[in-house]
């Protein structure tokens, strides 16, 4: 049983991951620009599509699954701490790879990074409130909201005005930094998931049959509501691509810092977050590089 699966992990190196994954939010936002976020006034239809899909539709759909599924208590805690996450800044390199609209990427990317101080805690209580079998788990840790936003404020929000301020009053820096910052963001990514599967080789291995399916399903689910609900809404192709990866491609590197500091000993949770952090980077760069040999069609809506 996953549920009793304990996963080896020091402490002692929490405070040097808080740290990476505020480098990470820090070195993303250095291109994000104000700009970004007037653009959702603009035009708001694709960006609020999209984060109706990442704060509402995937959180419900996933605390479906895990009931239709009948999953254990840690694996079902894992998918709905994924699904209550932000859309991670993978997203908008992949958009641009898959010649998707990069606007409605870049801007889902800030509001949804933002959002999350009040959504994710928000979504990871109430739906694993909601399930009895998860219920005594979370009653049990009793892990209050606000540690869940002062977490989230301390590694995404602060670096990601921090990342905008630095790359607006420092524009030529931030031109110049932006290749490097996003290989230095997919390093730091690498070393979460690396040390989540380092000490623990053995159990990703000998569980993987019990959850590698899932988080495939999941992930399926995921990209499959992005671009479902962008197709029903209307967007224009470059918007659905924007919207289908944005909604996709969760930051689990925030699922597994908060695993980490208030969930360290679930296992069943551990193997999903760390096993989600490298398929939705699968998934989504074969789904951009198929994109990529298809030119979307002429768009009107798009600016």
């Amino acid at each position: 049983m996953l549920d009793q699966v304990r996963i080896d992990f020091d402490p002692a190196s929490l405070d040097l991951l808080n740290a990476l994954l505020a480098l990470m939010m820090f070195a993303a936002a250095l291109s994000v620009r104000t700009a970004d976020f007037r653009y959702i006034l603009r035009s708001p239809k694709a960006p609020v599509i999209g984060l109706i899909c990442q704060f509402l539709l995937l959180p419900a759909a996933t605390y479906g699954l895990t009931r239709l599924l009948d999953l254990s208590p840690s694996i079902a805690l894992g998918m709905i701490l994924v699904a209550a996450c932000p859309g991670g800044s993978f997203s908008n390199i992949m958009t641009w790879l898959s010649r998707g609209h990069l606007a409605t990427s870049v801007s889902m990317t800030a509001i949804s990074s933002t959002a999350a101080l009040v959504m994710t805690p928000l979504n990871f209580m109430f739906y694993a409130q909601l399930n009895p079998d998860t219920r005594p788990i979370v009653e049990a840790i009793a892990v209050e909201p606000w540690q869940l936003m002062k977490l989230v404020a301390m590694v995404l929000v602060i670096p990601l005005f921090l990342g905008m301020f630095v790359g607006q009053r420092y524009p030529e820096f931030a031109r110049r930094a932006d290749r490097p910052a996003r290989w230095l963001s997919l390093l730091i990514f690498l070393v979460f998931v690396g040390i989540a599967f380092t000490r623990n080789g053995d159990l990703f291995v000998q569980h993987a049959a019990s959850f590698a399916g899932l988080v495939i399903l999941h992930n399926a689910v995921a990209l499959s509501l992005g671009w479902g609900s962008a197709r029903l809404a209307g967007l224009s192709e470059t918007e659905r691509r924007a919207v289908t990866l944005e909604v996709g491609i969760q930051n689990s590197g925030l699922g597994l810092i908060i695993l980490f500091s208030f969930y360290p000993h679930l296992g069943g949770m551990m193997l999903i977050a760390a096993f989600w952090g490298v398929w939705h980077l699968v998934s989504g760069l074969t789904l951009s590089a198929f994109w990529s040999r298809r030119p979307p069609q002429r768009d009107v809506a798009a600016v």
